[in-house]
């Protein structure tokens, strides 16, 4: 069974300034999502669900639909600020989505087969894509997700502060927790830090982060919603609160209803947080481009 590829696309770009998802970043005006999706096609993923807000849903198949006919299935999921939310607190009142967890769980109409999901506006890499298409094709244990881990070093933008996932993984190669950081940043001589409750931390460049590269099968989508429920009726006063795929994660192996394979990229990634980080990744696309990973037109050569 071929596993589907979840874009995660229904995010605000408060701090880009824009929708993000379809700037143009490649040398024919190819957008972060485009190599995501010629990678996954190589990589032999069948299936391609775009999680996006009811707003954007139609600029989105505009700019990919066309992309993909003959290519590989796709499909579109819509991240509601009143999905899977529990009927007894009525109508919810907030300015963004619920956070990446729930975008994930608004997906699950869309998805009967083992499934990865990725950011839209973060480049992954071609190892990323193979390594977890053939996890979730011959991988048959419903309780054994993964995860892509990238070194910290390689994650940082050299405009601001980022959140990433920080990880601790196990001696078997399972992960024993992440944690969502919200300000990570580098110093002036290259050490790392997050700052939390204006206190300091250094971490070490080459501790694993999650990129938000995730690999589940079917049966995570239940534990999800019984998550969901719970988070939402603790959360319904406080319209920040975001339920991340981190806090699915570890509350999956802390109540010992799975685990997550950790799968190490020493890759560089890298993505958009501020206006200023694209001539960064303009660069960084057309050196791959020279380099062949990719052919110069894109699509002219998918398959």
């Amino acid at each position: 069974m071929k596993p589907t590829l979840l874009i995660l696309a229904a995010g605000m770009g408060s701090r880009y300034g824009g929708v993000k998802q379809l700037d143009q970043f490649g040398p024919h005006g190819e957008t972060i999502i485009d190599y995501s999706l010629y990678d996954a096609i190589r990589a032999g993923f069948g299936k391609v669900v775009f999680i996006v807000r009811e707003e954007i849903k139609d600029d989105v198949e505009a700019t990919f639909a066309p992309r993909l006919r003959g290519k590989i299935e796709y499909d579109f999921a819509i991240q509601g600020i009143q999905s899977y939310v529990p009927e007894e607190l009525g109508e919810v009142t907030r300015s963004k989505p619920w956070g990446t967890g729930h975008a994930t769980l608004c997906a699950w109409p869309q998805t009967s087969e083992p499934f990865a999901v990725i950011n839209a506006d973060d480049f992954y890499g071609r190892e990323s894509f193979a390594k977890m298409a053939e996890f979730l094709s011959t991988d048959t244990d419903d309780t054994q997700h993964a995860m892509i881990g990238y070194e910290l070093k390689r994650t940082l933008s050299e405009n601001g502060t980022v959140s990433r996932g920080v990880c601790i993984v196990k001696a078997d190669g399972n992960l024993s927790s992440v944690t969502e950081r919200t300000k990570i940043f580098p110093d002036k001589v290259g050490n790392i830090y997050f700052e939390e409750d204006d206190i300091l931390t250094e971490l070490p460049p080459y501790t694993p982060v999650s990129m938000n590269f995730w690999g589940f099968k079917p049966a995570a989508f239940p534990l999800m919603e019984a998550q969901f429920h719970d988070f939402a009726l603790r959360n319904a006063d406080n319209p920040k609160a975001e339920f991340y795929i981190p806090l699915i994660v570890t509350n999956l192996i802390y109540h010992n209803q799975g685990n997550c394979r950790v799968f190490t990229s020493q890759s560089d990634w890298f993505g958009v947080t501020y206006p200023e980080d694209k001539p960064t990744v303009q660069a960084a696309l057309s050196a791959l481009h020279t380099a062949g990973e990719y052919p110069e037109a894109l699509w002219d050569s998918a398959s």
